[in-house]
Formats: structure tokens, sequence, C-alpha cells
């Protein structure tokens, strides 16, 4: 009886430990099962597909120093709108900027102030095929500081003895400075003008010395008077008087970024951009 009995706790008790083993295993399994979901539902929310940052790109744009203004204000826009995309600009005189593409410094884009600059790039194969053309056109004026008492209203006044120094960008490497010396070739006062002539890096340190008073007048584009409330247009120079101001763009074909490259190449020729050269003062090319 005693034996029996006992055999009955014991039964009793190994039932009764199955049944503890036996929950326990089906709420690790329950609580398994849930962390399984709970980090399956935060995995679906931080890791959605195509959800890796772009990389960014940072584009060099070789650009002739009167288009300052306007590519500092397109480059907002354009890189509001394409946050993987960084835009540098080297600004100078086009002919320093052909320079320095020909030795290999890096540069995507080329924009000239003169089709001089651009043409022996083309030529010696360093733009890319099919990717250059005439952008803009501008006008060359004549600037004197806004408070002078000097009485200049045509190329001719620069000859008086009021007006003792004239700037102009170096001929050799600033397409501004070449223009004003052929306007002045052909009113025969090149010669006569040399000893007053200053000569500076590129049309905005012509700016700067008109801004400044450093000379009575200087010659830049109509784009770059516009800039400057410190200085004033004295006159137009006769455009028959010098060449055609064309300012080409071109892909330079060492880009390591072709794509993002002929994307800004084609933003600069969209009416966006267009509207804001015209709003600078250039003129868009018919």
């Amino acid at each position: 009886m005693f034996i029996k009995r006992r055999n009955n706790v014991i039964l009793y008790a190994l039932i009764v430990m199955m049944l503890i083993f036996a929950a326990g295993c089906g709420n690790s399994s329950e609580s398994k099962t849930d962390s399984n979901a709970s980090n399956a539902a935060a995995g679906s929310d931080t890791k959605a597909p195509n959800s890796e940052p772009e990389e960014l790109v940072n584009l060099t744009i070789s650009a002739a120093a009167s288009m300052t203004d306007a590519l500092n204000e397109i480059e907002k826009s354009y890189e509001a709108a394409h946050p993987n995309i960084e835009l540098s600009f080297n600004f100078g005189g086009s002919g320093a900027l052909q320079k320095q593409i020909e030795q290999g410094a890096p540069a995507d884009l080329f924009l000239s102030a003169a089709t001089k600059n651009m043409k022996p790039l083309v030529e010696q194969n360093l733009i890319e095929e099919g990717k250059e053309k005439t952008l803009l056109k501008n006008e060359l004026v004549a600037v004197v500081p806004a408070d002078t008492k000097a009485a200049v209203a045509g190329i001719e006044d620069l000859s008086k003895a009021e007006v003792k120094k004239v700037a102009i960008g170096i001929p050799e490497s600033v397409p501004a400075g070449n223009y004003a010396k052929e306007a002045l070739t052909n009113s025969k006062l090149w010669e006569p003008l040399q000893s007053k002539m200053v000569q500076a890096k590129d049309v905005r340190q012509v700016l700067q010395y008109v801004e400044t008073a450093n000379v009575d007048a200087g010659f830049v584009y109509k784009t770059d008077a516009l800039t400057s409330s410190k200085v004033k247009i004295a006159f137009t120079v006769d455009p028959a008087s010098y060449s055609a101001v064309e300012y080409p763009i071109g892909i330079v074909k060492a880009t390591k970024h072709a794509k993002e490259a002929e994307d800004f190449y084609n933003y600069l020729q969209s009416q966006a951009s267009l509207d804001v050269f015209i709003k600078y003062g250039f003129a868009v090319p018919e």
C-alpha cells in the first residue's frame, strides 16, 4: 500500500514537471517568434530598398571670370536639386584656363569667353566630341568710377589728359583685353595709349581697379559693369570694331564623371539657366 502510494506521488511529480517544462518551451518559442517579428519589422523600416545614399561627386568647372555672379546663382539651385553633386568653380582668364587644361589640370567642363580659347582644345581632342557649343553672347563697354569728374563719352576721350590710366585685361590671356585691343587698334588708339595702359589678370581685376579709382577707365563686359554700383558705363564700344563676344561651353574629355558632367552641361542650356544668364546681362545666341 505504501509502495503504491509512493509510486503515485512520484508519477504525479513527473507529470507536474513535464507540464512546467512544456509551458517554459512554449513561452520561449513565443518570445523568440515575437522577437523575430519585431526585428523583421524594424528591419523593414530601416533597411528599405535603394536607401543607400548616393556617392558625392565633385565637378570642377573652369569658367571665364565674367561668369562668376551668374554661375554662383545657378550653383545654388542646381546643388539644391542634386544633393549628390558639389560644384567647384575655377574662375579666371579664358587663356589661362585653356593652358591649365592643356597641361592636365583637373576640369570637367570649360566655359570660355572666346571661341579662340576653346578651338585649340577641340583641335587637340581635349574636348568631348559633339559636346561643345556656343552658349552665350556679351558686349564690351568702358567703365569709369561712379563719382568721376572726367568727361568720357567715347573711345576717343581716353586720349584726354584728365584720363591718366586705362585698364584692360592682358590681351594674350584675357578675351576682354583682346577685344579691347582690337577696338583700340581699329580706332588707331592702341599705340598712342600705351603709356596709360594698366594690364590685369582677368576682367574682374579690371573692374576692381576702376571701382577703387586706381585707374580712370577700364574695358569690361556689360555683364561685369552691371554687377557694381561703384562704376558706371561711360560708353558701349562699337561692336563693329572688335570680334563678336561668344561664350562656348564644352565637356573636358578627361573628366572622370562623364554622366554628371553631361547633366550639368545640359542644365546650363536649360531655360532656367538661360534666364539667370539673361538677368546678369548676357545674350542668348539666336
